[in-house]
């Protein structure tokens, strides 16, 4: 059904609790070109309209393949009327297990089996006509220090489509960095240039799900024409490849013959190339062939400014204050501060009543909660002691030795970015220390950063280690 497939895409463009809290439990109906979604109230219905309705009517046009031309949200609980969001399409187990054994194939079985057991899934028909996120472009791509590399790179990929220097393109890092949206940037510039070029957007795991549907329907040669005529393949994940021993055996040659064409290829993952060791070696080495660049998780700038374009884009008045109170709580990566925000306003649509610093902190208070549990001045001391591998007394006593003082001004730069603890706050845990050597380390740390790649180094690794 279309609300399904509509389900199972936003699903994966959504964060998790922004799907769960107003997606999920949305009803619908297709009637005479018109898709209907029903919400249990008026704000539920406006909410839907003010933020998601734009994307859901591309989906609704693009899945249906132009039948569907509007999308309208209505007020109208009608529990069971359609087919639940619980109740995405899977295939059962058994019945895949009976294909794939007919054709004696222990390889394809082991991958059927996984695949019947992994996330929910899209049909088999709109698994060929997988399309790009629209809202994933250039223009909406926020830039900053942690991911402009990457962002530079992936533009230059446009101008020198399949030039050896950056082919394979492989971006890496932890989830939910944007890596994603860099990616179907590439392919929504190239097609907007040239609207007839061949692109395929899937996540490993479709392309495990389009082999394995391709095997059991014995269309093999459909499935490898259809790879292989590409001008650009994007693929999300590739490391969820590992133990799809068939997949990758197919996956190799389709990369080899559009390497072969200069056919350019854009791969992500959460790990560098060389750290893939469940993947085959061979594989891995073609994957460092080209440029492999790493997206790393924003910086307090750059996270204040996804939040103002974000709230500006969706028509919200968020004051910058209360953009760097949720940017100092939330660090690990964009999507948790974009489902932040989407709290944020929820509840002060609930109440009525402006985004102020009160509001925010009511919204997150669960976040805070969590946070002063797990990332405190005193957290941090420990970690990059533990990290330099110096006595914590030293961290905070008054030695000024550089192989003391360039850890203790890191561990109060970090404090100083993750726990918005105060300049004289910080002091005082450090051993009374000034607020005005406080602020001085911070402004040595983010000058170090700049000129030594070292140091530089050392603080990302402890970034990871205090946000994981």
């Amino acid at each position: 059904m279309l609300w399904t497939d509509c389900l199972t895409r936003l699903r994966q463009e959504l964060s998790d609790n922004v799907f769960a809290m107003w997606i999920r439990p949305l009803v619908a109906e297709e009637k005479d070109a018109i898709l209907r979604l029903y919400a249990p109230n008026p704000y539920w219905t406006r909410y839907i309209q003010e933020h998601h309705l734009e994307l859901i009517s591309i989906l609704a046009e693009q899945l249906s393949e132009g039948r569907v031309r509007q999308v309208e949200v209505l007020v109208d609980s009608r529990p069971g009327a359609i087919l639940n969001a619980n109740e995405l399409p899977a295939t059962t187990t058994a019945a895949l297990q009976s294909e794939s054994s007919s054709r004696n194939q222990p390889v394809l079985k082991r991958e059927v089996e996984s695949l019947a057991t992994s996330a929910p899934q899209t049909t088999n028909k709109n698994s060929k006509k997988r399309q790009l996120n629209p809202l994933f472009t250039f223009s909406l791509f926020v830039e900053g220090r942690s991911n402009q590399m990457a962002a530079e790179t992936c533009r230059k990929v446009l101008t020198q489509l399949g030039a050896s220097q950056h082919n394979p393109l492989f971006l890496y890092g932890p989830t939910g960095l944007g890596k994603t949206h860099l990616m179907q940037a590439v392919g929504n510039a190239l097609l907007q240039a040239k609207p007839n070029a061949r692109v395929m957007y899937m996540t490993a795991e479709s392309f495990v799900q389009d082999f394995v549907s391709s095997l059991q329907k014995g269309k093999v040669e459909e499935f490898k024409k259809n790879c292989r005529s590409l001008d650009l393949l994007l693929v999300d994940d590739i490391h969820l490849l590992a133990g799809k021993e068939a997949s990758l055996v197919e996956f190799f040659y389709t990369f080899n013959a559009l390497l072969d064409e200069s056919k350019q290829i854009i791969l992500t993952s959460d790990r560098y190339p060389k750290e893939l060791t469940e993947l085959d070696p061979r594989l891995v080495s073609r994957f460092s062939w080209g440029l492999s660049v790493g997206v790393e998780p924003p910086d307090i700038e750059t996270r204040i400014e996804i939040l103002l374009k974000k709230a500006e884009s969706s028509g919200v008045d968020l004051p910058r204050n209360c953009a760097l109170f949720i940017a100092q709580q939330v660090v690990a990566n964009v999507r948790e501060l974009e489902g932040a925000l989407n709290k944020v306003v929820a509840i002060s649509r609930f109440k009525g009543a402006a985004i102020d610093l009160d509001v925010v902190r009511e919204s997150l208070k669960d976040v805070l909660a969590i946070r002063a549990r797990t990332i405190s001045t005193e957290n941090i001391q420990r970690v990059v002691s533990e990290y330099f591998r110096i006595p914590l007394k030293e961290l905070v006593g008054p030695k000024r030795t550089r192989i003391y003082a360039r850890p203790r001004q890191l561990a109060m730069g970090l404090a100083r970015e993750l726990t918005g603890d105060s300049f004289p706050e910080i002091g005082m845990a450090f051993g009374g220390r000034d607020h005005s050597t406080v602020m001085h380390a911070c402004e040595k740390v983010q000058s170090l950063k700049q000129q030594d790649p070292i140091f530089n180094e050392d603080c990302k690794n402890l970034l990871r280690l205090l946000q994981s």
